[in-house]
């Protein structure tokens, strides 16, 4: 039998999707064992437990980014995979509810609605337009074919893969300014390593025209705020939206909080939801018994 350690806020919510697949030789337990196989969870309390689990073959994170398990000072002795297949549907739905609402110009309609002002102007579409995505894994890749759906020209910068064909046109390494030049949306998806630190900086942010927007949807560490202050204060680009921060929760005195055209939501744009993170590890663990390599493995040294 192997034995399941289920490391989550509400176990029983996780634990009742997998008990559905009827799963072979699965043994769940309530605490860490000696003989414990097999953790799935959030990667800061699988890290918690990592000292109590000396037999750990394999860690299921329910979560895309695996930071907590990334020091070096720990264990890397078992098999690490994530959640990097599950976001794409929700990322995208986030991330175009925001380019819709800016391009339609919603708010200004809700504005002239209650100012009962009459007004024909046009509200503008999304093809025909540019987005750039910063980074093209799967939630990449998802956005780049929802873009595609609207009829956008789609670039996408990476360390060097070129797996989606959605993307008209890559670039990589010294072509970040190039990258940035004429996008009308900036999107970055990008894990949290030492090689994504402030990339969106005041160099990149200063490539981009003044009508651009910029999205964050994948780590806080990608953007230099300081410089992205400046740039929406001195309206070197139209707007940016942002889900995640260099620190969270965002301090009470953090000058974002009263940035000009900044719109912030809080690490919620994509959420995780059991029933969607237990088929990825139904999935692995059909191939965990069988002795065959699973799906979306996490390089410990990479970082994703």
């Amino acid at each position: 039998m192997h034995k399941l350690l289920v490391l989550t806020k509400y176990p029983n919510e996780y634990r009742i999707w997998i008990e559905k697949a009827n799963l072979p030789d699965l043994e769940f337990v309530s605490h860490p064992t000696a003989n414990c196989e097999i953790a799935f969870g959030e990667p800061n309390r699988i890290r918690d437990a990592l000292a109590a689990l000396p037999n750990l073959k394999w860690a299921q994170s329910i979560w895309a980014g695996v930071e907590p398990l990334l020091d070096i000072s720990m264990r890397q002795d078992y098999t690490l995979t994530n959640a990097r297949g599950v976001f794409g549907g929700l990322m995208s739905e986030f991330v175009f509810g925001h380019l819709l609402f800016h391009e339609k110009k919603i708010g200004l309609h809700l504005q002239m609605q209650k100012e009962k002002r009459w007004d024909h102007a046009d509200s503008g579409m999304l093809r025909g337009k540019t987005i750039g995505l910063l980074g093209v894994g799967s939630i990449g890749a998802h956005l780049a074919e929802m873009a595609k759906h609207f009829g956008m020209k789609v670039r996408g910068y990476t360390l060097g893969s070129e797996t989606s064909k959605q993307v008209d046109q890559y670039y990589h390494g010294d072509q970040l300014l190039e990258f940035a030049s004429g996008l009308d949306y900036l999107v970055s998806v990008l894990p949290r390593t030492k090689d994504t630190n402030k990339i969106v900086d005041e160099n990149l942010l200063n490539a981009l025209p003044p009508h651009a927007i910029f999205i964050n949807v994948g780590r806080g560490n990608v953007v230099d705020e300081s410089a992205l202050m400046d740039s929406l204060n001195q309206k070197k680009i139209a707007a940016a939206v942002l889900d995640v921060f260099e620190k969270e929760p965002l301090p009470e005195d953090h000058p974002f909080w009263s940035t000009p055209n900044l719109q912030m939501t809080f690490h919620t744009a994509a959420l995780s939801y059991p029933e969607d993170l237990a088929k990825v590890f139904i999935e692995n663990y059909r191939l965990f018994v069988q002795g065959k390599p699973l799906i979306y493995q996490v390089d410990f040294e990479q970082g994703y």
